[in-house]
């Protein structure tokens, strides 16, 4: 599992880091009157294809895959109205954005239905795992689990506060996190290692945490911050 994980963050390292040196030698090419880049720049809705592209490959549960495939969408969408293939305007449009959160909440609770869950409550073992995304909004939660296991957390022009100080690990958990335009902020307990293997563009994780003489409660913290932020504090 841990091998998995570890490939997964090094290949979405090494897909943005190809994604930057292909832009850098274009617009070197650019200043050498090699190429016409001014043309090119017409096709920047391709990073939201990027950004989803990421959040699938990050994702490993079905919050993530909606939020990836939405920003998927809305780049090929802006890409062939650019292209001239089909009329794209978010003054036009902007009602998909209410109609996408509808479709989003719907589908969650179907999903917990189908589970058999309810919403998590302080001290229970629902708390064990995170499911956490904010989109335009903000959201803030404490929990209190013996056997914290992980989870996944996703802000999308908005931010996300998870306050954990009064939970525990039996060894180690791991949280995926996805800041784009937004902010995550999280709370751990004092005797917690805290290990980021957090990938910021345009963007920044922050750790702001002690070093506890025992290292035997380790979390992980693994994901992308694009033009947002990651911090973990105590």
């Amino acid at each position: 599992m841990k091998d998995e994980m570890t490939n997964k963050s090094l290949s979405t390292q090494v897909v943005m880091g190809a994604v930057a040196i292909g832009l850098g030698l274009l617009f070197l090419l650019d200043n050498l009157n090699v190429v016409e880049f001014n043309n090119a720049l017409q096709f920047w809705p391709l990073i939201f294809i990027a950004i989803g592209l990421v959040k699938l490959w990050d994702s490993r549960n079905l919050s993530g895959y909606l939020v990836g495939g939405a920003f998927i969408a809305l780049g090929v969408l802006m890409t062939l109205h650019r292209m001239g293939y089909i009329y794209f305007s978010m003054r036009t449009m902007w009602p998909l954005i209410p109609i996408g959160v509808g479709v989003f909440l719907i589908v969650k609770a179907l999903q917990r239905r189908k589970e058999g869950g309810v919403l998590p409550q302080a001290g229970d073992g629902s708390d064990s795992v995170v499911d956490i995304t904010t989109i335009l909004g903000g959201f803030e939660r404490r929990i209190a689990t013996p056997d914290f296991r992980g989870g996944e957390i996703t802000a999308v022009m908005g931010g996300c506060d998870l306050d954990m100080r009064d939970s525990s690990i039996n060894g180690e958990a791991t949280i995926n996190v996805f800041a784009v335009f937004g902010g995550i902020s999280i709370k751990v307990p004092r005797d917690w290692t805290v290990i980021l293997h957090g990938t910021p563009i345009m963007g920044g994780f922050d750790e702001k945490t002690n070093t506890p003489a025992d290292n035997s409660k380790r979390l992980i913290v693994k994901g992308h911050a694009i033009m947002g932020g990651v911090e973990v504090r105590n």
